[in-house]
């Protein structure tokens, strides 16, 4: 087959060049149940079938939303796309009132839900959607149609030669989707994206992909509503590459010991929490095991590629790998050869520490609105930095405007705004994207993220703070879990903290300390506060003295999606967090 124009000939194209038995793979009830290439493709057709008989015309709106990644949902994709028809993925964390926006905003006709809770949370808001026709679900559902009666519906071939046709006309430049970015601040916005910003990007990417096509396995558990984790998806699919659906992030590791990934995608939290279970393993070993495994530690931090850092630390290196490393790699199932790490900064430490470890975590950088590629890392050809998120993909155009914010132009930027002009208008000026990132190049044209620009601000003396800069120094230390810069307008920066409450009783423990069974208890402990203020001093030495955080207050709330600390990517909504710490900011700035 001919290189792909549009989402739905990535199937094909596996079946053409890469046909696999374990195309797809979901487990239910215990069981890892494997769907081919072939089963992929037919199951897909029986969905469009259905969906035309179902009265479904083309740029029909239908919502998808499952709060596990499962091969239904891919077979969904492929079967509402060939009918002509738009499929808009629904985050299944955000609220009912997100639910009734995006579904009465889009227009959404039929909308598809993988179990109970999302199910309620739908019929809650049902009265307020008037064009939804039906609701469908994955699992069994007292009450509720299952996906099952469209595969039936759509048994019948007799009407094959229609979808031929539907998907005939649909042309590249075309809308394949709508993805609701759930936002800092105010409304989601619906990023358009068509069939060729999301399939150029993937094959301006291919020349970064390390791994040989037709011979990978990957482990997905990163939520496919996500324009990261879906784009991934459709390369595993271009490459053959067997893909299994994690259960849920808490069962990851043993998902990955039962599945043995070549490769899989990760968000930098989550390779933190793999860190720290490590690292907590190795401190509680005794004498020589312990001393080897700090020895390792210590030169993992100071990994630099290439050979970088001389014949002896390679030499030393080369025994770390032997004696410590290859057990961290057993532990990750022992094929994992590759990371791709997105959404959100990741601690240079880190980058080293696997790299050193021979589990090497390629950082990329993108937006929704840019399908997602603009820049990644490659450990080949010298295309690996740490610290960056590496070189622009070929025919992505990147150039840092004069306020230092980053610009990008290319085939990969999103039609706009659904049915906001205004917005997109002021997001697309020239045809290059704002991102509303900033950065910088370095020398050899890597590309660093410093902050986001809208999030900077200045303090009454008149300096400038780039919060995003200090919080992802600030998580270095194992104390801080989440931390959010404050001080727009005050004589100096502060911080709210979330102390890693696992770790400081963890801590407490090894130290003989009492914390009490509470976090409300934690945080006032007076040791507790000492050990913190300690790190935050430490790290403080990294800035200039007008961006040093100069107090802060510990909460006691473990930061999160449900109580809105964090959006569905696990980034601040500050200004939501500033309204639940009123009392806080108060007590540090009077």
């Amino acid at each position: 087959m001919t290189t792909p124009t549009r989402l739905f000939d990535f199937p094909y194209y596996q079946l053409a060049n890469y046909p696999i038995a374990d195309a797809f793979v979901t487990k239910y009830k215990g069981v890892w149940e494997k769907t081919s290439t072939q089963e992929f493709i037919d199951k897909a057709n029986a969905i469009s079938r259905a969906l035309l008989r179902m009265g479904v015309q083309k740029n029909d709106k239908i919502a998808l939303i499952s709060s596990n990644n499962r091969t239904e949902w891919n077979i969904m994709d492929t079967g509402i796309l060939q009918t002509g028809a738009q499929n808009v993925p629904i985050y299944p964390t955000i609220s009912e009132e997100d639910y009734a926006y995006i579904l009465n905003h889009s227009e959404s006709i039929y909308c598809f839900v993988s179990d109970q809770e999302v199910y309620d949370k739908v019929m809650r808001i049902q009265a307020q959607t008037p064009l939804l026709k039906q609701v469908f679900s994955f699992n069994e559902i007292e009450g509720c149609a299952n996906w099952q009666s469209l595969l039936e519906l759509g048994a019948d071939t007799a009407n094959q030669d229609v979808v031929e046709d539907r998907k005939n006309s649909v042309k590249p430049a075309e809308l394949a989707t709508i993805i609701y970015t759930s936002g800092t601040t105010g409304q989601p916005k619906g990023v358009m994206l068509s069939h060729d910003n999301i399939v150029s990007n993937l094959l301006n990417s291919a020349p970064r992909i390390p791994f040989e096509a037709g011979n990978s396995r990957a482990l997905s558990f990163l939520p496919v509503c996500h324009i990261f984790e879906r784009f991934i998806l459709y390369l595993y699919q271009c490459y053959g590459v067997s893909v299994y659906f994690g259960e849920s992030i808490e069962k990851v590791g043993d998902n990955i010991k039962e599945v043995k990934p070549n490769v899989m995608s990760a968000v930098p939290r989550l390779i933190e929490k793999v860190y720290d279970k490590i690292y907590a393993k190795g401190a509680e070993l005794k004498g020589i095991k312990k001393a080897l495994f700090f020895w390792a530690i210590n030169l993992g931090l100071r990994y630099e590629p290439y050979g970088a850092n001389g014949v002896w630390y390679e030499w030393q290196l080369k025994w770390a790998r032997k004696l410590i490393f290859s057990k961290w790699k057993e532990g990750l199932g022992g094929e994992l050869d590759l990371i791709v790490s997105g959404s959100a900064a990741l601690q240079p430490r880190l980058a080293r520490m696997f790299a050193a470890a021979e589990i090497p975590i390629m950082e990329g950088y993108g937006l929704t609105e840019t399908s997602p590629v603009i820049t990644v890392n490659d450990m080949r050809n010298f295309l690996f930095r740490v610290g960056t998120v590496g070189k622009p993909i070929q025919h992505v155009e990147v150039k840092i405007a004069e306020d230092g914010e980053i610009l990008c132009k290319g085939s990969n930027v999103m039609m706009g705004y659904y049915k906001d002009a205004e917005k997109t208008t002021e997001a697309i000026q020239n045809g290059y994207f704002h991102t509303g990132d900033i950065g910088e190049f370095d020398v050899d044209g890597f590309l660093k993220i410093t902050d986001r620009k809208k999030e900077m601000f200045k303090t009454s003396g008149g300096k400038y703070i780039a919060p995003q800069l200090i919080e992802n120094a600030m998580k270095q230390s194992r104390f801080i879990e989440q931390i959010m810069v404050i001080g727009d307008g005050e004589k100096m920066p502060a911080a709210f903290i979330q102390p890693n409450f696992d770790f400081v009783r963890e801590w407490a423990k090894l130290h003989q300390i009492t914390l009490g069974d509470f976090n409300k208890e934690l945080i006032q402990n007076p040791k507790v506060i000492a050990r913190i203020e300690e790190e935050v001093t430490l790290l403080n030495e990294k800035f200039g003295s007008w961006v040093r955080i100069k107090r802060f207050e510990l909460t006691p709330e473990v930061w999160s999606i449900q109580e809105g600390h964090l959006t569905p990517t696990l980034k601040l909504r500050r200004k939501i967090i500033l309204e639940k710490y009123q009392n806080l900011y108060a007590k540090i700035y009077g």
